[in-house]
């Protein structure tokens, strides 16, 4: 080899080398962004291991990855397979390997292991704000443990103000996971969806019917847990007086059934939390989600609304009586619930709106699972 050529091929390997070391010596590519809780938080530019803060989020992460929405879940709470046991075995039929995601708690926040999160080295944590089944931007050691381990912690929001922060949350994910046209694409469906009602009822401004809003049905055995925020807040943008409003302190508490009894709203609705596997064991929840049927459903609506308390209202009595999946408080897919309430509170201004086929269009586009199941039902009159 001459001279000039050892040389060379010494000045390229020393070059070589010197661009390797001040490679591995720059920090990674980042993203800036602000999060919900009004945050700035640096995430990875590319985003390859996911800790969710609830487990029910997983539709939402599906958007995103929607060939294979666990490829990047690396850690999850697991408070969906036990709060909503059809919901998740439907979405464990399709993605087996859902199930040997790593949980980090159970179904609240209390649960969730610091430790464990960490050793599972998440890039990115989504968490829902103000807390929930998992843990808020309140649980500062928790933040401030998972960021000093080198994860990025960012909040977002489907049950707090939902008809705001829905395609907030959807775009900054989008952002944060590198998916952006994902995300334009479900917000302006989105937007387009709650329009149909909203500029309706901005233009017609109909009479808002009086409304009992029962949480959770069958939960306890007594009357009468109501909520004005969670499901509450889609109720609102329905048209609706919630008698609950400016009697309940926070989002959900409870009414005396006397006072429910004098003040005869014009509506009940109940939220459902029962599923068809285990409507012998729990009778008085209503049958709503991935396994429950036309029928199921109706006739679990039918007995619930026979408890004392209930039975005395002159909605029930006259036929006004309705069931809504209750886990639409948490789900990207809450503005069908809003076509639903609106379409029973306002049913000749909403007589051509046809909620079950937004909701299939949202699973078409936007989902990686099929549409299976019942979400929302009535009283036969």
């Amino acid at each position: 080899m001459s001279p000039l050529l050892h040389r060379v091929r010494r000045w390229l390997s020393g070059a070589l080398f010197l661009l390797a070391a001040t490679a591995q010596a720059q920090p990674a590519a980042t993203t800036t962004v602000t999060d919900l809780a009004g945050r700035t938080v640096r995430v990875p530019a590319k985003v390859e291991r996911i800790l969710l803060g609830e487990g029910r989020l997983l539709p939402l992460l599906a958007v995103f990855d929607k060939d294979d929405p666990a490829r990047r879940l690396v850690a999850m709470m697991g408070e969906f397979e036990k709060l909503d046991a059809p919901g998740y075995a439907q979405w464990t039929r399709r993605f087996p390997q859902i199930d040997k995601v790593p949980r980090v708690g159970r179904t609240s926040s209390g649960s969730f292991s610091d430790e464990q999160a960490i050793t599972l080295k998440p890039q990115l944590a989504i968490l829902g704000l103000a807390g929930g089944h998992g843990p808020s931007e309140r649980d500062r050691e928790t933040l401030a443990r998972l960021e000093a381990a080198g994860t990025a912690v960012v909040f977002i929001d489907l049950r707090h103000d939902p008809l705001v922060n829905t395609p907030r949350s959807m775009l900054l994910l989008g952002e944060v996971l590198g998916k952006k046209a994902e995300a334009e694409a479900f917000v302006a469906y989105w937007r387009a969806q709650l329009a149909v009602v909203t500029d309706r009822l901005a233009k017609a401004r109909p009479q808002a019917p009086t409304v009992f809003l029962e949480n959770r049905v069958g939960l306890s055995d007594g009357c009468c847990d109501t909520m004005v925020g969670l499901v509450g807040k889609l109720l609102d943008a329905a048209g609706s007086r919630n008698v609950a409003k400016d009697l309940i302190p926070g989002e959900f508490g409870t009414l005396n059934p006397e006072f429910l009894i004098a003040r005869q709203p014009r509506f009940y609705i109940g939220t459902g939390i029962g599923a068809l596997a285990t409507q012998q064991q729990m009778p008085l929840r209503v049958v709503l989600g991935a396994d429950a049927t036309p029928e199921a459903a109706q006739a679990s609506l039918a007995r619930a609304v026979q408890r004392r308390g209930i039975a005395q209202l002159q909605a029930v009595k006259e036929g006004r009586a309705y069931a809504m999946w209750h886990h639409f408080y948490n789900s990207p897919f809450n503005v069908v619930a809003v076509q639903v309430f609106a379409k029973w509170l306002h049913p000749e201004l909403f007589a051509d709106l046809d909620p079950r086929a937004t909701l299939q269009t949202m699973y078409d586009r936007f989902q990686p699972i099929a549409l299976e199941g019942v979400y929302w039902t009535a009283l036969k009159p």
